[in-house]
């Protein structure tokens, strides 16, 4: 990755700026601008989608104008951008005749939702009528959507990394390249004599069943979209992790200390899933159902716990609300007050 800020007086004053603020008190700007053009042009450069009548790819970019920047006030990370984009596609049926059409998105924006995103797509007036117009409106629209909204999961994590710095109580960095912090979580949420292979019990055990609820100054899209990311999750542990995003999907974070499978998903809405610590009765899991409510300016997430085992209510407790919770609005900025 390019360093920032080589003959840049601006970033450099900023980044002295973060230095001293030791309690995250005053507003710090990273500007974004250069990082997201550079991304986006990446990002949609060589997308394709295919289908029996041929296939289509993003062959040019042509536009990409607006601005991004970061401010963090307080410990929290507040994001902007705003982007106007123009590329070119390119089709080509099975036949082998090619066609070429246009790609505009005037509005991505931290203002709007994926969902409400417009992407326009068109085929060049002397280019004559194809079906595989269809298929770039279509499967290639969904494609860019899902491909922009990777470039605002990246906005938010690759490029976030170091800003918010310890606080006058002793916090250590929210920094992804901070490993005395990573294996101090691991070692807090997998408990005493984690590593240790999990006992088969081969009886019924006590479970409890219990729920929490909190609050993120975000989107239920965004913050959905935290939970089945791998950057993103790899961002709030601060950790190495992987993550299958589907229905079926694997995940194993903290060194292999939590993991289990992603059972049903709704967009945006719910997410259900076998979750287990390492050190549980072997093949036991609880099932957690997190579902996603809108609330105007904020989202508020509910979270079910079923079969946990009794002796393990407190410690699944804290770990969701500290190691899940906590350390999701401290990375992202979706800051609210704990209840």
């Amino acid at each position: 990755m390019a360093k920032w800020g080589e003959g840049d007086p601006r970033w450099i004053v900023e980044e002295r700026a973060d230095a001293t603020n030791v309690n995250n008190w005053h507003w710090t700007e990273r500007d974004a601008t250069n990082w997201s053009s550079d991304k986006l042009k990446a990002l949609l450069l060589g997308l394709s989608v295919e289908n029996d009548e041929g296939s289509c790819e993003v062959t040019e970019v042509s536009k990409v104008e607006g601005e991004a920047s970061i401010n963090n006030r307080k410990g929290k990370l507040i994001f902007f951008y705003e982007w106007t984009l123009k590329a070119t596609w390119t089709g080509k049926s099975k036949l082998g005749v090619e066609y070429k059409g246009t790609i505009e998105v005037p509005n991505l924006s931290d203002e709007n939702d994926m969902e409400d995103l417009d992407i326009s797509v068109s085929l060049n007036k002397d280019e004559p009528e194809t079906p595989l117009t269809h298929l770039m409106r279509t499967k290639g629209a969904e494609q860019i959507r899902e491909t922009l909204g990777s470039y605002v999961g990246y906005l938010k994590t690759e490029f976030t990394q170091g800003m918010i710095l310890p606080t006058a109580n002793g916090m250590a960095k929210l920094q992804s390249t901070s490993q005395s912090k990573a294996k101090v979580d691991k070692t807090q949420i997998s408990s005493s004599g984690s590593t240790a292979a999990p006992v088969n019990t081969g009886v019924k055990i006590p479970t409890c069943k219990f729920s929490m609820r909190e609050k993120f100054l975000t989107s239920p899209a965004d913050l959905y979209r935290v939970f089945l990311h791998q950057e993103m999750v790899q961002a709030f542990t601060h950790a190495p992790a992987s993550v299958e995003g589907e229905k079926g999907g694997k995940f194993r974070l903290l060194e292999g200390n939590v993991f289990g499978e992603f059972t049903e998903l709704i967009p945006d809405e719910k997410i259900i899933m076998k979750w287990r610590y390492n050190n549980w009765p072997s093949e036991h899991y609880a099932t957690i159902t997190m579902t996603f409510l809108d609330r105007s300016s904020e989202t508020e997430l509910k979270v079910e716990c079923r079969g946990v085992p009794d002796h393990e209510e407190d410690r699944t407790k804290e770990g969701w609300k500290r190691y899940y919770f906590e350390a999701i609005k401290q990375t992202f900025g979706y800051g609210a007050r704990l209840f």
